[in-house]
């Protein structure tokens, strides 16, 4: 009988031949034949489970030593100027194999953070342990997932919180990074994968419970599937990127051009600038001028970077971090219109007149420098007469022709009569950690409304340039709302006292007419939620079928290249249509743009899904420890099973389950969307005020139950028929059919 050799031997003999240790080297080192090969399998798979040897292929390794090619991670060089790298691959228990990069004349720079393919050589010294030549350069972006760290014997696994992803990685002893069992954590690929066996993976960022708020917004980019890592050849294409000169443009670096956002805006890519127009056959009007960073230049058709794009088709913003459309590069840098610094820009100047109406407009391919970075409060601040030190010097020339621009804007707009829907911001502020500390509204100033409007004005001339030019081109779609929309937003406005007329073709100024009637009203907030949800949701086309909430005909998006697909679309087919250049819309962009419509419709859907997934998550961490707490709230939504909530304090909707309504049988009437008790006949609808009591805050699925204890200031009747909203077995029938007749009655006197 062949004797099996023990597994200290099968281990020097891979040390001692480490190009022998394929599993018929060591079976022939070993004499070993025939049913014995078996034997000698299962040793090695227990070997392999002990963590002692990694399988490679069809060849055995110790994990105590290197392969003689192995995937490294370039290190900062040392006071002596010497590269050093460490193994990606390395899983052994004791100190990191150190190893000196022996570069050739034709070897490309390295630097920290580049990872190579290397053929490594020992060569053990007191700086370390391996010698290095370099094979090629892999890249310096390794797929990433994010998963809950489950702790084993020898390391542990990585379980993916992808709803789609059912394959673990496995994670060496060595490569745990200190994380802990139970641990969201992020992960990236350790070296090539093999035919069989798992994934391999090394821990890069713990990021503690996954519960906790810091990992909200990253458990929304997994679970919606928002592609959060670019491919190696689109980075490369964005870092060899080079500022554009001003050849073949023109020039625009002499108008006066600034950028208005956030205070925390993390990309610029609209300008604007306005002058008074001198031509006295238009008396009172202005020249607004608006800059758009040129994206198009940088991402061409059927590159990397615009297949990265179009997969995207849109940033997405979450309260600690955005997943951007473009690589840092190009979204942070070349494309962004920073103060002081040579810009490439699409621009288009448009003449108005005293009352707002654009007479006249022309587009550019220009080169621009952006005097100033303003934010929104310091240049309301400056108007309402409490300039900063930076914008005082603009106040006169640039800041109030805007200003006058705007207001001429306003009457236009009052005229055309756009959806004036008057919904408060939430902004969530976080600290450091990651921890929500507020929940504020944010406040509507006219240095918001004015950037809106030259935007919306710029969209519009690009929309109609590309029609007059019959270019194909990506419309913005908002079509009216259906008939059982409106049903329902006049059964909400009846119930609030208000009317919506019926027979007559719907124009946003009837819906106008209602918001202004509630404006003065406690119904104010919930008219305006219900004229939102009776809006059909608009949408990316290539067809043209105007946008009913602005009022227009005709609307392309232009002013975002950065972050949204469709406006780089709008930017090629305007360089196609002038004649700008070789980077316009391609036969490939024109054959495919229904595909790209709908393709960007989707990943528009998916990230506000995303972004409003995370700010329920938010909202229920920021509530979890005010578990008992009685709040003020409006009914905000009925449905069969229970009541919304929209709390004051925050704007965070908590649901009241209908089996907590009370002792009694309550029904549910669709039509007038009430419940009512049938035996205390009390009367639940939309908008009225609420006491309700915190009773439950999930962070994790961002779900908020709480206990319904007055309405409208009375204490909730307990009727003597349903113990905690569960019918019992008396006449259940005749309980509906009595709560059905009150609410026929009650849908007569409104009517």
């Amino acid at each position: 009988m062949t004797q099996i050799p023990s597994k200290s031997e099968i281990l020097a003999f891979i040390s001692d031949n480490p190009t022998k240790t394929a599993k018929r080297d060591i079976a022939k080192a070993f004499g070993i034949k025939g049913a014995a090969r078996i034997d000698l399998k299962r040793v090695l798979k227990e070997l392999e489970d002990a963590g002692k040897l990694t399988k490679r292929r069809s060849s055995y390794r110790d994990v105590e030593e290197l392969p003689p090619v192995a995937v490294l991670e370039i290190m900062a060089p040392d006071g002596d100027g010497d590269l050093f790298a460490r193994p990606l691959e390395w899983t052994g228990e004791g100190p990191e194999p150190r190893v000196l990069m022996m570069l050739r004349s034709s070897d490309p720079a390295l630097g920290a953070g580049d990872r190579i393919l290397g053929r490594l050589t020992v060569d053990k010294t007191e700086e370390h342990t391996h010698t290095a030549r370099m094979i090629r350069r892999i890249g310096t972006n390794p797929m990433r997932i994010l998963g809950v760290f489950r702790a084993g014997s020898e390391g542990g696994r990585v379980l993916p919180i992808d709803k789609g992803a059912d394959k673990q990685w496995v994670v060496a002893a060595g490569a745990t990074g200190g994380a802990k069992d139970g641990e969201l954590v992020e992960a990236e690929q350790a070296g090539p994968k093999g035919r069989l066996g798992l994934p391999k993976a090394r821990i890069v960022a713990r990021l503690g419970d996954p519960t906790a708020p810091r990992a909200v917004s990253l458990i929304a980019i997994h679970q919606h599937g928002i592609p959060d890592h670019f491919a190696d050849d689109a980075v490369a294409e964005a870092d060899a990127a080079k500022p554009v000169g001003l050849k073949g443009r023109k020039d625009l670096r002499d108008l006066p051009l600034i950028t208005i956002d956030p205070w925390d805006a993390r990309d610029h890519d609209d300008a604007c600038f306005v002058e008074v127009d001198e031509d006295p056959k238009n008396e009172g009007g202005f020249i607004i001028w608006v800059a758009i960073a040129d994206v198009a230049c940088y991402v061409k058709p059927n590159t990397p970077l615009d297949h990265e794009a179009r997969n995207r088709g849109n940033s997405t913003y979450f309260p600690d971090r955005v997943v951007p459309m473009l690589p840092d590069r190009l979204s942070g840098d070349l494309c962004s219109l920073h103060e002081g610094v040579d810009r490439a820009c699409i621009a288009v100047s448009m003449r108005i007149d005293a009352q707002g109406q654009k007479i006249g407009h022309e587009f550019h391919r220009g080169l621009m420098k952006s005097i100033a970075s303003l934010n929104y409060e310091e240049v309301q601040d400056a108007i309402d007469g409490a300039p900063n030190d930076k914008v005082a010097p603009l106040l006169a020339e640039v800041i109030r022709p805007i200003y006058g621009a705007y207001a001429a804007l306003v009457k236009a707009r009052a005229q055309r009569q756009p959806l004036e829907l008057d919904l408060p911001e939430r902004q969530i502020v976080l600290d450091d950690d990651g921890k929500v500390t507020s929940v504020q509204f944010k406040e509507r100033l006219d240095s918001h409304r004015l950037v809106e409007e030259f935007m919306v004005l710029a969209n519009v001339a690009a929309a109609e340039t590309l029609i007059a030019k019959k270019s194909p081109l990506l419309f913005r779609v908002h079509e009216e709302p259906n008939a059982d929309k409106l049903g329902a937003l006049r059964e909400v406005a009846q119930a609030s006292g208000l009317v919506l007329a019926k027979g007559q073709v719907l124009k946003t100024a009837h819906l106008n007419r209602l918001l202004i009637a509630a404006r003065e009203t406690e119904q104010s907030e919930l008219i305006n939620m219900a004229t939102l949800r009776s809006m059909t949701q608009a949408y990316y086309s290539p067809e043209n079928f105007g946008h009913f909430g602005l009022a227009l005909r005709s609307y392309a998006h232009f002013t975002s290249p950065i972050r949204r697909y469709s406006d780089l679309i709008v930017h090629r087919a305007l360089i196609a249509a002038h004649g700008w250049g070789k980077d316009g819309l391609s036969p490939w962009d024109i054959e495919n743009l229904g595909d790209t419509a709908q393709k960007i419709s989707d990943t528009e859907r998916r990230s506000m899904a995303a972004e409003r997934d995370t700010t329920d998550r938010y909202l229920a961490a920021f509530l979890s420890d005010r578990i008992g707490v009685e709040m003020g709230g409006r009914i905000s939504g009925i449905a069969k099973f229970g009541v919304f909530v929209k709390l004051d304090e925050t704007g965070a909707d908590g649901m009241i389950p209908i089996r907590t309504l009370g002792r009694e049988y309550f029904h549910y009437d669709p039509d007038s969307q009430t419940l009512m008790g049938s035996d205390s006949g009390t009367l639940i609808r939309l908008g009225q005020r609420v006491t309700v009591k915190l009773i439950e805050a999930a962070p994790v699925t961002g779900g908020l139950i709480v206990e319904l204890l007055t309405l409208d200031e009375r204490n909730m009747p307990r009727g003597p028929g349903v113990a905690r909203g569960k019918p019992v077995r008396r006449k259940q029938a005749g309980a509906k059919a009595k709560a059905a007749k009150i609410a026929r009655k009650v849908k007569r006197s409104r009517t």
